[in-house]
């Protein structure tokens, strides 16, 4: 029963950052909290990700390997469910840096003025 609670150690540690980034989102209102056409961003990023990684497991260039610390769940051959979510954190991650760094270019373009 141990090994059963560690294999959703990376999905919980995937959920726990999305949610640190959606309360730095929401706290700034960098992103979605402004606006939710961010949010179909995230969502077409994702899915140009996700159909990226069918094409390169399709042509063998991807693979999941054996991690202990996954949940086994797998959406299609070689693709884990983990995969989603990293793919969402990674897109919501750089809208927020990208966000974030133009509004502190703003802020000082516009305070030199």
């Amino acid at each position: 029963m141990e090994g059963a609670s560690l294999s959703f150690i990376y999905l919980a540690a995937l959920l726990f950052s999305i949610s640190g980034l959606a309360v730095l989102d929401f706290r700034f209102k960098l992103a979605i909290a402004k606006s939710a056409r961010y949010l179909c961003l995230i969502l077409i990023s994702v899915v140009f990700f996700l159909v990226w990684d069918v094409a390169g497991i399709q042509s063998g260039i991807f693979f999941r390997g054996d991690a202990s610390h996954m949940t086994g769940v797998l959406l299609t051959d070689e693709l884990p469910l983990e995969e989603v979510f990293f793919l969402i954190l990674l897109s919501y991650s750089s809208l927020l840096l990208l966000k974030a760094f133009g509004r502190r270019e703003a802020k000082r373009s516009g305070g030199s003025k």
